[in-house]
């Protein structure tokens, strides 16, 4: 059975989907760190690298993006392809880009030149030059009358993407779109013109569009949210499912256990059967996934222990690289394997599973050393990067909670308070979690109080890990006075 619980009553919106009752993917979106994927930036070139073929661009963000040659439209449109990226942009030049991988680590955004413009059925891009289906489509017939249409409706510098569910268009209805989303390029164009300065002209909704496209993929099942709008979007989406609003005190996640299985997705340790564990250590520039047999010991030979403990290592890693989100490169020393059929069990029995991950994911093989070898599309940050910072204690080699994500768990345990009998609330938390939590000049005291129907005070203790207490609820007389901040 599948489930999708979505939590969007508060500031920092997440959803988390579950298979046959285990969490299998979570997503989060913070108006702090929310995703640049699929915006589109009009930004000024600020370095040109011939030796990289690449160019920096400044798009008014923190980081400069990176942009490769091969997705500038000026080479795509050239004969000339062994010439480097100075011979099609210069220094100082401006362009619309758009954002195709989030700013992770030291490193900024990466862009693309070949804007992408989506609509129901197609994917309008201006500069494309090509016209590709879907990999959904398999029919040959199918596939090869999308692509006639397309080179009809299309000029010879466009490109056009038919999605699935452009088999059910007619070729007016698909010139139709395709004329709307030309439109909506002119109007963007439009938008620069008032740009003195780099800086965003369009920006997707992609938190919304991720959990449309998540029940859109769902059989069975049901959507339990805690906010009505997104229940009836839900409902539009899928009717095979049961859309079902929640609206008790207990936050969301609390109540399906799912910030239990978040904070076991933090832990550098993963157990599994019989004793054996996982160690995850995730660096920035790749991932690292140790199997370890620990106590289990097996009923037969030593070769039938490590395979079966390996086999259980395999499946639980593919869930763990979907629920942390790791991209990238990633290694896994599964324990050693003399048998060549039990390392073709292992690579087998991947595949499978990685047959139900969303993301792009290539498997390369084992090493000379055992080691297995697969890279996983990156697009945003992990889990751990979004919910945690390094650690001042340890500089850098552990992690602890941020700020952000102790001030925000401080805002929904108070919104399972809502309309309780009490007047205010005592809090005794760090300096940082109260400011996140307020907001910059306590912006956000006067709306959180007129929600919750509570007064805040604080006792601000110093400390290297950020947490918070409630230490007192009662009326406002009784709890002023113990406010130490």
């Amino acid at each position: 059975m599948e489930r999708l619980i979505i939590n969007y009553n508060s500031r920092e919106k997440r959803f988390a989907y579950l298979k046959d009752n285990r969490v299998e993917t979570i997503l989060f979106d913070r108006p702090e760190h929310r995703s640049l994927v699929g915006n589109i930036y009009f930004g000024t070139v600020t370095k040109v690298l011939p030796g990289m073929n690449a160019v920096f661009i400044d798009i008014g963000e923190e980081k400069n993006a990176y942009l490769h040659r091969d997705v500038l439209p000026s080479y795509l449109l050239s004969a000339e392809k062994e010439k480097n990226v100075s011979s099609f942009v210069h220094q100082g030049e401006k362009m619309l880009i758009q954002v195709d991988k989030d700013a992770t680590g030291t490193k900024g955004a990466r862009v693309t030149g070949i804007i992408e413009i989506a609509g129901p059925n197609l994917i309008y891009m201006p500069k494309g030059r090509y016209v590709a289906v879907s990999k959904k489509i398999a029919d040959d017939k199918q596939q090869a009358a999308l692509r006639r249409i397309g080179s009809r409706l299309k000029t010879d510098e466009e490109g056009i993407i038919f999605r699935t569910s452009s088999l059910s268009s007619t070729e007016e209805e698909t010139q139709t779109e395709l004329e709307t989303l030309r439109e909506q390029y002119q109007q963007l164009i439009l938008k620069t013109a008032s740009l003195k300065k780099p800086g965003i002209i369009f920006q997707k909704d992609t938190f919304i569009e991720l959990i449309l496209d998540k029940v859109a993929r769902m059989t069975d099942g049901e959507v339990i949210v805690d906010d009505l709008s997104v229940k009836k979007l839900a409902e539009e989406q899928n009717d095979r499912v049961k859309s079902i609003y929640y609206n008790g005190k207990e936050n969301i996640f609390s109540v399906h256990n799912v910030e239990h299985e978040i904070d076991k997705a933090l832990k550098r340790i993963v157990w599994l059967d019989y004793g054996a564990y996982l160690i995850f250590d995730e660096t920035e520039a790749l991932t690292i996934i140790d199997v370890n047999t620990g106590k289990f010991s097996g009923k037969s030979d030593y070769q039938e222990t490590v395979l079966k403990t390996n086999l259980l290592a395999a499946k639980e890693i593919v869930r763990q690289l979907g629920l942390r989100d790791i991209g990238g490169i990633v290694l896994i020393d599964f324990i050693d394997m003399r048998r060549e059929k039990d390392k073709q069990a292992i690579l087998t029995l991947m595949e499978t599973e990685l047959t139900k991950d969303q993301k792009r994911t290539k498997m390369i093989g084992f090493t000379p050393l055992g080691i297995l070898q697969l890279t996983r599309k990156k697009t945003k940050v992990t889990l751990s990067e979004a919910l945690e910072v390094k650690c001042p204690v340890c500089d850098g080699t552990g992690r602890i909670l941020s700020p952000e994500t102790v001030g925000f768990r401080l805002e929904r345990e108070l919104l399972e308070h809502h309309y309780s009998e009490f007047e205010a609330v005592l809090v005794e938390t760090t300096a940082e979690v109260k400011e996140q939590f307020l907001g910059p000049n306590e912006a956000h005291r006067e709306a959180l109080e007129e929600l919750l129907h509570l007064k805040f005070y604080f006792s601000i203790q110093p400390s290297n890990r950020h947490y918070y207490v409630l230490k007192q609820f009662g009326d406002v007389n009784e709890i002023a006075h113990k406010g130490l901040d």
